[in-house]
């Protein structure tokens, strides 16, 4: 069984989460294979059934396992386990963490996109197409997206033709899975509009409308965090 620092103050759910990556990279369990179910899981780390499945919920948002209807639950990536090279996993306000990303996303990203309408090629308008119908497949279908809303934000980046946004892309990526991982579908409908939008300007070349669509693609996201910060805090506080 599984034991947790007590100095540890991070919830439950979170250390559940980071015992059971341990356990996908060390036994190791290969994309494409199920690990075991949630009451093994359960006396594995010592926990009750409703925290695994918490810590599950991460790692699906994550994009490393997905939950299959009457099969189990299966390791689909696990380089999402070791893409952190600016340490981010180490903070352990996830919310606060959100928040500031959108912070740094706000400044950066709407401008990313205006780049984009100058400098995308060809092949990259129709790859840009391509990540935002497949995204809007998975996410209307209930199956893991992230992933691909991941790639869908890092073509945009791709299409700025600056070498310094791709170094910053480990910024977007973690702010995609952080607010995937608290939100569960929150905000598809938002979501799947201004992606819509977004890739819709930088085909026309539209450099002010793809950046208030970004814009207007974070806002939501960042209110949600806000709202959901609110809730938290409760009455009174």
């Amino acid at each position: 069984m599984e034991r947790y620092e007590t100095t540890d103050r991070r919830p439950l759910a979170d250390r559940v989460e980071d015992g059971l990556m341990k356990y996908i990279l060390q036994e190791p369990v290969r994309p494409g294979e199920r690990i075991p179910n949630e009451f093994q899981l359960a006396k594995r780390f010592g926990v009750g059934r409703s925290t695994v499945r918490e810590a599950v919920k991460g790692l699906v948002s994550r994009g490393v396992l997905e939950v299959r209807q009457g099969s189990g639950t299966y390791v689909i990536s696990t380089s999402a386990l070791d893409d952190d090279p600016l340490g981010f996993g180490k903070i352990e306000d996830k919310y606060q963490l959100a928040l500031e990303l959108f912070d740094v996303r706000l400044m950066i990203e709407p401008e990313i996109a205006a780049l984009a309408c100058k400098n995308a090629t060809k092949d990259d308008l129709v790859r840009l197409r391509r990540l935002c119908d497949e995204t809007e497949k998975l996410y209307v279908t209930g199956r893991n997206h992230i992933s691909k809303d991941i790639e869908f934000h890092t073509c945009i980046a791709g299409c700025s033709k600056n070498q310094v946004v791709e170094i910053l892309l480990p910024v977007i990526n973690t702010a995609v899975s952080t607010f995937a991982s608290l939100t569960h579908r929150m905000l598809m409908e938002e979501t799947i509009k201004t992606h819509r939008s977004i890739t819709e300007s930088i085909e026309k070349r539209d450099s002010v409308g793809a950046r208030c669509a970004m814009i207007m693609h974070l806002t939501y996201n960042r209110q949600t965090i806000l709202s959901i910060l609110e809730e938290r805090s409760g009455p009174g506080r």
